[in-house]
């Protein structure tokens, strides 16, 4: 029997990596998202809702992997009232619609690596929390909701992702943005920027699919929360020579001209419950990840 998959966000940049693995992998995938109509490959059937203001009904399906929401940290600043709301209406319809159905569901919900503390050593699932923008403070928001419906019987996992890059992710994060500067920046012209001084954990959106995935379809999961990591910081400056490594092209003079009101100067992942746990492994190394998401930069 084919299981049924519904994918939320399935049109955003993980979304169509879930999509596109779980029908390789076999599964009947059902897409929502908020557009009328979508082409994404993988999905077999689709549903367009605005799922903070309700759930949509839908066949019977067998699990979800819920990655719809605001996932910008940068913009969170600028309207925090609308990431707290949206993100926890969001989650409040999609649980209340499992209690009224009275299915077991399994739900991969995406949370994420910005809610830990500032640590100097690789960070756990069970290291302190932290809340650094209005985007963690809403995804603590979530977490701490679905901590109340599994406490009704609900299948809730979360899963924490740290930053992950590849091909296909859109503007306002920071691979697809210096890709873009850097094809319109003018000769001699400083490179303007962030800080790149400040170092995250990098994974694959490929890799970080296959760990939904995984999660989705094992039969048991001895914990609740799993981080998604790489296990290894990288600086902004990192970054950067290896997207011009992959451009062909010298590292320009790069030109601090913005900071977050608060940005953590290292963070870096230990997923090593969702490794020993379900023998999930990084497959795409990081000048893969960054050539293929060079080669995929419209």
């Amino acid at each position: 029997m084919t299981t049924r998959l519904a994918v939320t966000g399935v049109e955003g940049f993980v979304g169509r990596h879930v999509a596109a693995q779980a029908r390789r992998a076999g599964f009947h995938v059902i897409g929502i998202g908020r557009s009328q109509s979508a082409d994404v490959p993988g999905v077999s059937e689709y549903v367009s809702a605005d799922l903070a203001h309700a759930w949509p009904r839908l066949p019977d399906v067998d699990a979800i992997v819920h990655l719809a929401g605001l996932a910008a940290v940068g913009p969170s600043f600028d309207d925090p009232l609308r990431y707290v709301t949206e993100n926890a209406a969001i989650t409040i319809n999609l649980c209340e619609e499992l209690l009224r159905q009275g299915r077991s569901t399994r739900v991969v919900v995406a949370s994420t690596g910005a809610l830990y503390a500032r640590s100097s050593r690789a960070l756990t699932e069970d290291s302190p929390l932290s809340y650094s923008s209005p985007y963690a403070v809403s995804k603590a928001t979530v977490e701490n909701l679905l901590s109340y419906y599994g406490s009704r019987g609900l299948d809730l996992i979360v899963a924490r992702p740290f930053n992950h890059i590849g091909p296909g992710q859109g503007l306002g994060f920071l691979v697809p943005d210096l890709i873009h500067r850097l094809r319109t920046l003018p000769t001699g012209e400083p490179l303007r920027t962030g800080n790149l001084d400040a170092e995250r954990d990098y994974t694959d959106v490929r890799d970080v699919a296959a760990a939904y995935l995984m999660l989705t379809a094992a039969e048991t999961l001895d914990h609740r929360i799993y981080n998604v990591a790489s296990g290894r910081s990288r600086s902004g400056h990192e970054v950067l020579a290896e997207i011009c490594t992959a451009m062909g092209r010298e590292i320009p003079r790069v030109q601090m001209d913005r900071s977050r009101p608060i940005d953590v100067p290292r963070v870096v992942g230990d997923a090593s419950r969702l490794r020993e746990g379900l023998g999930w492994s990084p497959r795409h190394d990081f000048a893969t990840s960054i050539a293929d998401a060079v080669a995929a930069h419209v």
